[in-house]
């Protein structure tokens, strides 16, 4: 077995989920400067996300989980899941976004399972808080350390593939590295690197 494991925002998905949720709040501007500094490693990644999340305090969830269920997927998505599948991969998303965002793509494409974060909401309205599986810069780098215990895959037969600081965890615990339309601190530690977007691109590496 080989594991496979993916960003979401800016990856398996075209754009970054908090900025969608920001819009109807007049603050996508504010959020994604935000976002911005956060993927570039400038920031704390915890720090960055507890900041954005509370900007959407007020929003209704109904409305959040509206926007994420038609968010863009990346050109390639839908085609590269079942191409990893057939080599033998177990294909995951981990996300510092939303499980509000993730489930619905992991159910389009149809990914082995998602770990992200969950916005906490009161009477229907978020309440700027946020909790998860993926808070810290060091949470995937955590993950897909227990992914691999539980599935017996080493190393060498993992491939990750993200495009922000928040990736670099799970960078070093995996053979092959794709940097995806990525950060200059991603492509580093890459040995894959892909400027175009196009998920299948990916293929011709492999």
């Amino acid at each position: 077995m080989k594991l496979a494991v993916f960003d979401f925002d800016s990856t398996l998905m075209d754009g970054e989920t908090i900025d969608f949720l920001a819009k109807p709040l007049g603050l996508e501007e504010k959020v994604a400067g935000i976002t911005e500094k956060a993927m570039a490693g400038e920031l704390d990644f915890f720090e960055s996300l507890i900041e954005r999340v509370s900007l959407l305090e007020g929003l209704e969830y109904a409305k959040a989980v509206e926007i994420c269920k038609d968010l863009p997927l990346m050109p390639g998505a839908y085609e590269i899941i079942p191409e990893l599948k057939k080599m033998g991969y177990k294909v995951v998303c981990f996300s510092g976004g939303f499980r509000i965002g993730t489930s619905p793509a992991k159910d389009k494409l149809g990914l082995d399972a998602d770990f992200s974060n969950v916005l906490h909401e009161r009477d229907g309205i978020l309440t700027g808080l946020v909790g998860g599986d993926m808070m810290f810069g060091y949470s995937k780098g955590d993950m897909i350390q227990r992914l691999q215990n539980i599935l017996g895959v080493s190393k060498a037969d993992t491939l990750v593939c993200g495009d922000g600081a928040n990736d670099l965890s799970m960078f070093a615990h995996a053979d092959t590295r794709v940097a995806f339309c990525a950060k200059e601190v991603l492509k580093k530690e890459a040995n894959i690197i892909v400027d175009t977007k196009d998920l299948t691109k990916i293929l011709d590496n492999l």
